[in-house]
């Protein structure tokens, strides 16, 4: 799973990027072909928001948190986007598991070719 964690309008700090990836790794345990994750922190005033976009099968799942604290946020964001993946490994249940396979393998492959790289 690729992650991506943006800060806007404050410096990140590395106890912070640390658990916010554990809690994105945490969505593994929900549904486990995840494609991407991205955390969108921002700080406005007094509001703290946590923007969670998850990239999963044929679909882009989103969570937002706005508390006070920015750890509060994530874990909002992240408690919502759980909710969510529960619902929709649900709903995939009826679909075929061949073409959710084929379609994470198009998405997740390289772009170059080994055989192309010069060594």
């Amino acid at each position: 799973m690729q992650k991506i964690i943006t800060a806007r309008h404050f410096d990140l700090t590395a106890e912070m990027k640390e658990r916010a990836e554990a809690d994105i790794d945490g969505l593994s345990r929900y549904f486990e072909n995840i494609i991407s994750a991205e955390l969108v922190l921002d700080t406005e005033r007094h509001r703290r928001i946590a923007e969670l976009r998850v990239k999963v099968f044929n679909n882009s799942i989103t969570g937002t948190g706005d508390t006070d604290d920015m750890y509060n946020s994530i874990g909002v964001a992240v408690d919502k986007v759980k909710g969510q993946l529960k619902k929709y490994k649900g709903k995939l249940k009826e679909r075929r598991p061949e073409e959710i396979a084929e379609t994470i393998d198009e998405l997740t492959r390289p772009s170059t070719n080994p055989d192309e790289i010069d060594q």
